[in-house]
């Protein structure tokens, strides 16, 4: 086959595959390619198609765009297969895996090198990438891990998953979230669950722009660090919501301010304030260093 063949099958590969359902409806999403129209591939290295792995490859400087999401990386490999008919009609005819036949759709995606997914509002980088359309999850592994919206800003060093339908981000390995008013928690393992985010209004004749979620809650597993103006808290688990400013933080707390420290089983973090507040079930123990000369001695009081 020749290259522009090759070049020709791959588009028309991409451009046939078929809008998935979502559920829910077609309410933006923040870097969702589940839905949203046809696949465009370009590349200026050109294209492989291998019938027998059922992928089309494009290389050097390759780029995909499904409606408002695009992909690029210096390699980018789509797998694809035969479309399933509606329920109820006939099953069609056999044919073959031809990628130029309008009877395959794309499920998988994989990006190598240099990997930057975005939208109109969200962003995110990686080395190596892959999108399962099927459920609408992404996961970015490599170095300088970094998701990025209009509320704040996920860094990982291990991994990044990105689950469009429960619009769920899970960053592994010195995991940080810091919101775009400077708070930030840091931990293992960062779980953030951003809120519906509708589409904004678009010119007439344009798609609407891929709204992004306002960040509702943040699950932090393993040494949990958040830090505030004035002071640092540590512990085993935590749960923030960005909206209260509230942080909660469980299991072998300590809260640091300057030279004081006091030490407890759980502890309440006021991020708006910088305030952290040791608390304890009745009968617990909160064990400090108290400096004397130190100008902001922390709270050593409990909530009963």
């Amino acid at each position: 086959m020749t290259a522009s063949a090759k070049v020709a099958s791959a588009l028309l590969l991409l451009g046939a595959a078929s809008c998935l359902p979502h559920p829910g409806g077609a309410r933006g999403q923040a870097i969702d390619l589940s839905h949203g129209g046809q696949i465009t591939v370009t590349a200026a290295g050109g294209f492989d198609w291998d019938q027998k792995t059922q992928t089309v490859t494009a290389y050097d400087r390759a780029q995909a765009v499904r409606g408002n999401v695009t992909v690029t990386a210096d390699r980018l490999t789509a797998f694809y297969r035969r479309k399933a008919p509606p329920p109820g009609s006939p099953a069609p005819p056999s044919q073959s895996t031809d990628a130029g036949s309008g009877a395959n759709e794309v499920y998988r995606l994989n990006a190598l090198g240099h990997v930057h997914i975005f939208t109109d509002t969200d962003q995110a980088w990686g080395d190596r990438g892959v999108y399962d359309i099927d459920q609408a999850v992404m996961v970015l592994t490599g170095k300088g891990l970094k998701l990025v919206t209009p509320q704040d800003v996920l860094t990982a060093r291990d991994s990044m998953e990105y689950y469009s339908q429960t619009r769920m981000s899970v960053g592994r390995g010195d995991a940080t979230v810091t919101t775009n008013d400077g708070r930030q928690i840091r931990a293992d393992v960062l779980v953030g669950y951003s809120a519906q985010s509708s589409p904004q209004p678009a010119a007439q004749g344009s798609q609407p722009l891929t709204g992004s979620g306002k960040l509702e809650k943040v699950n932090a597993f393993g040494h949990v660090f958040v830090r505030t103006q004035t002071e640092t808290v540590t512990g085993d688990r935590g749960v923030y919501v960005p909206d209260t400013g509230i942080a909660r933080i469980v299991g072998n707390v300590h809260i640091t301010r300057g030279q004081n420290q006091i030490s407890g089983a759980a502890a309440i973090v006021n991020m708006h304030t910088g305030i952290a507040t040791m608390t304890e079930h009745p009968g617990g123990r909160v064990s400090g260093l108290i400096v004397p000369n130190e100008a902001n001695p922390p709270p050593t009081g409990t909530h009963q």
